[in-house]
Parts: structure tokens; C-alpha cells; sequence
């Protein structure tokens, strides 16, 4: 027997913040995620050094998965930013650079937190009024009756991820596949409340990207011995359509906890599979012409429904039965018993498909709600990359102290602002902005101190403006003349911009409220108790 260790008591640390191995770990996460943003971001191999998998990415979301973290203060802001991510898809390493840009700005200037997170919270609200307001020169005006700003977007989103792997061409083809099946999933009688469908993203490693496409309706991977045994399918209008939640293999186990008494003499297997072909006898009688089980079917039902040419489809997995209920327009049926008409459905087509290696099992819905984006790529780590956005209170001291900590406070915000735009240079080059659009533009490290800049510069980071228009230049974190930020743009000004590149506003505003209140929290901190057990 091994020997029991005593409890270890709890450690308790205060100030954390002023702890030298606090700020060095906040400075390694910092310079890991600055490196990865932008579209010019570098990757970042993986490894947890015991074994296992290399991870190789930029992204946020598989950055911080597998990063090890262990301080307390780490963790916090390393789960903000997942939660961020995981209702954004988008903006986590915006998030993870600000918050870290605001926690060292405000250890740099000494400042007590106190007054630091009641004027971030009102410094937060000025800049999320602005973004939101009519006057915001920030946001690009998105017409559907084009699909060039949709474009750009996605076109956008792709190029920020080198372990992608794609070429110009494969990222404009995976952009219009993944633009069709936003559209697919629109539908087509929208009212004033629109309501999605959804679009199923089904894998195809070690493919061409080339050869990725999106199709309406539902793809079910199938082997090859269950396409033999359904086909040929016979040609109808539509087809009926029995969706179960529920087992359909006899196996006891699935019929939950409680006694079964059986009577003497009496086989329970026998019983079972008896309720399962008066099942199938009703499904015959209704006319059913598809079967679809997201667990298992037993095979003499399988084989009573072949018999009566009812396509039978089992283990479709928990994952597509939302959208198979709305393809179908089923409700999944969850017992054994005798079925309700109302819980019947339809769709328009079925047919077989085979993509690569794969065979697929292709249900065509009547309304095109939902859609099936077959994703490939040359590799797993490629495909994975692929797959994965108040008023300060109490009474002001005089003599103009306040007036001086308000400043400081206000400089340290824009600083790690300021810093956060200037971290998408990563070859050593400046950072310029221009005193009528306020908008970024990247000089190479190699350029003569002394330029004129039209000549230098081509356009500005989102592609929107030219140098060759009457601009004046200043150096980012450098003095400059007052800003008047430009109203917001007309339709026109986006039209003549052939290739801009484009973020989610809705991820980049919660990022940005993200960062700052997840600052406030950690600079709010006074203790750290950790458990050593």
C-alpha cells in the first residue's frame, strides 16, 4: 500500500500582478499571439513534448487549445478569449492582444486599477457608441444584390491562415463555395426575422481543394456494401420519410433503467425483434420510403424493409439529426410504438454520390434550407486549419491631479490600440497613417528615410484608398494633427476597390469588448489562492 501523503495547505498570493513570473508568462502569450495576427501572421508549431501530435496554426482557437497554461491569471484570459471564439469563429487574436496590451500599459504607468477599470469601461463605451453609430467610417456597407464585398470577406479570412496551404485559385474557389452556401441557407420566403438554415461541413482529407463543392441537401457517408444493398432507388415525386432518435437494434441495454419481468417461457430477444418487425410492418403500410436511424438497425429489420423496397439508413450520428429534422420536416421519432402520422415527412430527391474515396448517400430537400459543404484538402493539418469573432464615479481631487491621471489612463488605452494595429508588421517595416481616413499603411523595412510616400506606399491595409490621392503621412505612435474621422462610406467608395480585405464587425466589437472587460478583471485581482494538491 503507498503511502498517504498529507493535505497540502492552500497558496495564497496578493498583488499578483507585481509578481516578475506573472508578467514574464503575460509576455511570451503576448509575443505568441502578436506574431500569429494579421494576414502577413506567422505559424506556430505545437508540442507538448511528451508525444503526440505537432500542431501547426495561427488561429486562435488551436493556439490557445494547445497552449499549456497553469497560472491562474493566464487561464482566465486564455478561456475568455475561447468563449469568444466559440460564438464568433472570428477576433480571438485581436482579443488576446489587446487584453494583454491593456494589463502591461497599465503596470508600465503605476497607476491603482481601481480608477484604471472604471475609465476603460467608460473609454470602452465611447468607442463600441461610435462603432455603432451612423457616423462610423470603420464599417463597409454590405448590398446583396452583390457578392463583391461577401467576397472580399471570406476572401479575407482564408488569407489569414498560411497553414491553410492555399493557392490565389483555391482560396477564390473555397470563398464562392463558402458564399453559395451562406446563400443556400437563406430562405427564400424571408420575412422580417430571418431565421438560418444550416450548412454541414463534411471532411475529405487528402483531396484537391480544387475538387471541393457544395451541394443542397444532406451527405451521409456510406460504405460501399450499404450503397449496394440501397440501390437502384426507384424514381418518385417525393419520398416519405421516418427519422428515429432511438435505437432500432434490439439491444436491451437502449431501453433505459428499470425491472423487466418476463414471464416463463418467454424469449426476450424474440419479443424485441417481434416489436421491431410489427414496426416495419407499420412503416410498409404507411408507404415509408426512407428509413433514417441515428443509432443502430438490427439487420432482420433492415433486411423486412429491403424486402419491401424501403431504403433503411442507420448510424447518421447525433451531429446531422437537427438538420435532418429540418430537411425533412420530421419530428425524430424516440419509442418503439405505433407511429403518428404527424411525425412522417418528405423530401424531393434521393440519389448516391461519390466524392474521392467516399460514398455518400444524398438527401435532396423540397425548400434548399440546409446545405453540405464537401471540404477538401491536401492534408489533416491543412483541413483542420481550414475548418476552423458609465460615467466614472465619486468626487475629482482639484489642482489638476486628476486631470493628469485621466490622461495618463486615456494614453495607456490608445497605446495598446496603437500597439495592437502596429503588431501586423512582422518583416521589421513602419507603420504609417494618414490624417484623412486614419487608416493603416505598411512601408517596407528597406525603404529610404527620406520618400515621397505616393511612390512608396500603393494602398492603404484594407485596400480601400489609394496613395496617389492628396494624403498627409505620419509615423503610427508619432505626433500628429487632430483626426476627424470620416463619416460612413457610400456605397460607391466600396465599388471601386477591387480587392479589399475585410473582418467580421460583430466579432471585432465583442472582441473588443472582451479584451477590455477581461483587463478589468484581471486587473482587479488581489488574490490567488491555487489548491498544491
Amino acid at each position: 500500500m503507498s503511502r498517504l501523503e498529507a493535505k497540502k495547505p492552500s497558496f495564497c498570493r496578493s498583488e499578483p500582478l507585481t509578481s516578475e513570473r506573472v508578467r514574464a508568462t503575460l509576455s511570451v502569450l503576448k509575443g505568441i499571439v502578436t506574431s500569429c495576427y494579421g494576414p502577413a501572421g506567422r505559424l506556430k508549431q505545437l508540442h507538448n513534448g511528451l508525444g503526440g501530435s505537432v500542431c501547426t496554426t495561427s488561429q486562435s482557437a488551436a493556439l490557445l487549445a494547445n497552449l499549456p497554461v497553469t497560472h491562474p491569471i493566464l487561464k482566465i484570459l486564455t478561456t475568455s478569449v475561447q468563449n469568444h471564439v466559440s460564438c464568433f469563429s472570428d477576433g480571438g487574436l485581436f482579443t488576446a492582444i489587446l487584453c494583454c496590451n491593456l494589463v502591461e500599459n497599465v503596470q508600465r504607468i503605476g497607476l491603482t486599477p481601481t480608477t484604471v477599470i472604471k475609465l476603460n469601461k467608460q473609454l470602452l463605451s465611447l468607442c463600441t457608441s461610435y462603432l455603432k453609430s451612423e457616423a462610423c467610417g470603420c464599417r463597409i456597407p454590405v448590398n446583396f444584390s452583390s457578392t463583391q464585398i461577401l467576397l472580399c470577406l471570406v476572401r479575407s479570412i482564408l488569407t489569414s491562415k498560411p497553414a491553410c496551404m492555399l493557392t490565389t485559385k483555391e482560396i477564390d474557389h473555397i470563398s464562392t463555395l463558402i458564399l453559395r452556401a451562406f446563400l443556400l441557407i437563406i430562405p427564400e420566403n424571408a420575412q422580417d426575422h430571418i431565421i438560418l438554415g444550416k450548412s454541414i461541413i463534411v471532411p475529405l482529407k487528402r483531396q484537391r481543394v480544387i475538387e471541393s463543392t457544395v451541394l443542397p441537401g444532406i451527405l451521409i457517408e456510406i460504405s460501399e456494401v450499404q450503397l449496394m444493398k440501397i440501390l437502384p432507388i426507384k424514381k418518385s415525386d417525393s419520398f416519405k420519410v421516418a427519422l428515429f432518435c432511438v435505437s432500432l437494434s434490439g439491444d436491451l441495454s437502449d431501453t433505459g433503467e428499470g425491472n423487466v419481468v418476463v414471464s416463463y417461457g418467454v424469449s426476450l430477444e424474440n419479443a424485441v425483434l417481434d416489436q421491431l418487425l410489427n414496426l416495419g410492418r407499420q412503416l410498409v403500410s404507411d408507404h415509408v420510403d426512407l428509413v433514417l436511424c441515428q443509432k443502430v438497425i438490427h439487420p432482420s429489420l433492415k433486411q423486412f424493409l429491403r424486402t419491401h423496397h424501403v431504403i433503411a439508413v442507420d448510424r447518421v450520428g447525433v451531429a446531422v439529426m437537427e438538420p435532418l429534422s429540418k430537411v425533412t420536416g420530421t419530428r425524430p421519432i424516440g419509442s418503439l410504438d405505433s407511429i403518428s402520422p404527424s411525425s412522417y415527412g418528405s423530401v424531393k430527391d434521393l440519389c448516391t454520390a461519390k466524392f474521392g474515396f467516399k460514398h455518400f448517400f444524398h438527401i435532396i430537400p423540397n425548400e434548399a434550407t440546409v446545405c453540405s459543404l464537401l471540404l477538401c484538402n491536401r492534408n489533416d493539418t491543412a483541413w483542420d486549419e481550414l475548418k476552423t469573432r458609465s460615467e466614472p464615479e465619486g468626487i475629482l481631487r482639484d489642482d489638476g491631479c486628476t486631470q493628469t491621471e485621466l490622461q495618463l489612463i486615456t494614453e495607456a488605452f490608445c497605446s495598446a490600440l496603437e500597439s495592437l494595429a502596429g503588431s501586423l508588421e512582422h518583416d521589421g517595416g513602419e507603420v504609417l497613417t494618414d490624417g484623412k481616413y486614419g487608416h493603416f499603411w505598411s512601408v517596407q523595412a528597406d525603404s529610404p528615410s527620406v520618400v515621397n510616400w505616393p511612390d512608396v506606399l500603393s494602398r492603404c491595409g484594407c485596400g480601400l484608398y489609394s496613395s496617389q490621392e492628396e494624403l498627409s503621412w505620419s509615423f503610427l505612435r508619432s505626433a500628429r494633427l487632430p483626426f476627424v474621422p470620416q463619416t460612413c462610406l457610400p456605397c460607391e467608395a466600396t465599388d471601386s476597390a477591387g480587392n479589399l480585405t475585410l473582418d467580421c464587425f460583430t466579432a471585432k466589437l465583442s472582441g473588443l469588448q472582451v479584451a477590455v472587460e477581461t483587463a478589468n478583471l484581471i486587473l482587479d485581482l488581489a488574490y490567488v489562492i491555487e489548491d498544491k494538491n
